[in-house]
């Protein structure tokens, strides 16, 4: 039984929700909700833990439909989520995904423009109630410590809004006004000073552990932010992406315990304090996903699960296997979402270099369940067939089988929802990324980043290599399959706006404008300050 204790009793607690476009409602009056020290915590602090998953589309980090997770993955060389005869069509969205034919009145860009704004304004919301009711209930370093916490979460959030979005407003008011927009670059560094102020009084308890911190922002989830954000500094820094330009990660510069680093030093700096708070790869790479995933001493943050006290769903193994495999583990499922060739080709599949990764990250081939082969309907064995994958599979003879299937998470065979309620955390952030963004930092910074590298691959029994950012790209693929990070790695690589496996480059593309997303045309209409982004 997994204690939690940071959540019990915190799911029926107040949920103030404060958006860009909503006045904030409640259930409770105002003195209720703040009428002393445990009550201002759990309805200023607490209570924006419970944004972090979700259980409807759109909202979560991870976990639902047409969300965060989805536009960072379904958009790349990753994974795909084919046409399968009358089923995945829904009215061409994952085709567009996949193809970059995205547009600014996309009804689920937009939900999940506002998942993000709901979080940042609910953040502002609860420093503005710390504010005005903290100074008579807390004392001025609990004051400090709360607020910490609420700016840290209100930092990654802007995080994944700017890494989306690009060019965004910047509100850190709950006053609803018309929002300004700045540049890039301003939100950017507004960002990574949030998370280096906020730092030194955030708890370095380990996030993932049962325990009080327990799913909580610590001193290493905001670390770990602080490395990728300089790690991206060429793409954040960058004003104009369109103009085939990018500022030297070597000439950007940031202040880190009173000294003056350039990005890819920096990246190294914060990857060094993650490992000094004890993180480390687990010697069993499954450890970090499974169904008591919260052993794990290598995630760094999760989405705490749990059937029995959350709501969070975790519906990317349901959305991935066939009918029958579902069935097999006592689950639905949708026959949906698969490997593209090039990763498959990737990760050597069918030759004697096949990286051992391949098995833990995907359901191939034919399918066994308790030791038995899963049967169709029709009785004939249940056989994913990896190398026949298109994104529009109507009328072939694999339309419902073609693509290696999602894996990667040990099924929780007592799961309740059809399989999507489980007890896995949904991994965030982890150690093994750290080493990879410090092999790659090294590499830019004219270094040897290899001993990093082969750390990873050391684990998992592959033979060692020579870290380039060829290589490290490749290993990012091979050991973050499934996380949420692909197109993310793709831009800073400059290969997201160009051809790849079966997609090929739009017309207007070369100029990287679809790096990112448009602002959706709903949120200019409410905000008319908002500039659209170039090439929508």
């Amino acid at each position: 039984m997994k204690i939690k204790s940071l959540f019990i009793g915190v799911a029926t607690a107040l949920t103030l929700v404060a958006c860009l476009d909503e006045k904030p409602k409640t259930q409770l009056t105002e003195e209720q909700a703040f009428e002393n020290a445990t009550a201002l915590y759990k309805n200023t602090v607490a209570t924006l833990y419970n944004y972090i998953g979700g259980s409807s589309d759109s909202q979560g980090l991870q976990g639902t439909y047409r969300g965060v997770y989805d536009f960072n993955t379904f958009t790349t060389d990753e994974a795909m989520l084919p046409t399968r005869g009358g089923d995945w069509y829904d009215g061409g969205f994952w085709q567009d995904l996949y193809l970059h034919e995205w547009r600014e009145y996309d009804e689920a860009l937009y939900a999940t423009w506002l998942y993000l704004y709901k979080v940042v304004g609910q953040c502002n919301f609860s420093l503005d109630k710390l504010e005005e009711y903290g100074r008579t209930m807390l004392s001025e370093r609990e004051m400090a410590v709360c607020k910490a916490e609420v700016r840290a979460l209100r930092a990654m959030f802007y995080f994944y809004t700017m890494d989306m979005f690009g060019r965004v407003p910047l509100s850190l008011t709950s006053e609803l006004k018309q929002i300004e927009q700045p540049e890039r670059s301003v939100t950017y560094r507004f960002i990574f000073k949030e998370l280096q102020e906020a730092a030194p009084y955030l708890s370095e308890d380990m996030s993932q552990k049962d325990g009080y911190y327990y799913g909580k922002f610590t001193k290493g989830v905001a670390y770990f932010l602080l490395a990728k954000l300089a790690l991206n500094a060429e793409v954040y820094a960058d004003d104009d992406w369109t103009d085939g330009v990018r500022p030297n990660g070597r000439d950007i510069r940031f202040d880190v315990d009173g000294g003056s680093l350039n990005a890819w030093e920096t990246t190294l700096a914060y990857c060094h304090k993650v490992e000094q708070l004890g993180y480390q790869l687990e010697p069993d790479y499954t450890t970090n996903f499974c169904i008591s995933n919260e052993v794990s001493t290598e995630n760094i943050f999760t989405i705490p699960m749990d059937k029995t006290l959350y709501t969070s769903l975790f519906k990317n193994l349901f959305r991935s296997r066939h009918y029958s495999h579902g069935a097999a583990v006592g689950t639905a499922s949708e026959n949906g979402s698969c490997a593209t060739l090039s990763t498959i080709r990737a990760y050597g599949y069918g030759t004697p270099e096949e990286d051992t990764r391949y098995a833990f990250n995907f359901y191939s081939d034919t399918v066994y369940v308790d030791g038995k082969v899963v049967t169709m309907q029709g009785g004939d064995p249940l056989v994913y067939m990896p190398l026949e994958v298109n994104l529009d599979l109507t009328g072939s003879p694999y339309e419902k089988t073609a693509g290696a299937r999602m894996s990667k998470y040990e099924v929780d065979r007592t799961a309740y929802s059809d399989g999507q309620l489980q007890s896995n955390d949904i991994v965030l952030f982890r150690y093994a990324d750290v080493l990879l963004m410090a092999a790659e930092a090294k590499v830019r910074n004219g270094e040897d980043g290899s001993a990093e590298l082969n750390q990873v691959r050391r684990r998992v029994d592959m033979p060692e290599r020579t870290a380039t950012l060829s290589t490290i790209l490749d290993e990012r693929l091979l050991e973050l399959m499934w996380e949420g990070w692909r197109r993310q790695d793709l831009i800073r690589f400059g290969l997201f706006h160009q051809a790849y496996d079966q997609r090929p480059q739009l017309p207007r593309e070369a100029n990287g404008y679809t790096t990112v997303f448009p602002i959706p045309s709903r949120a200019i209409s409410i905000n008319k300050k908002l500039k659209q982004n170039p090439g929508y």
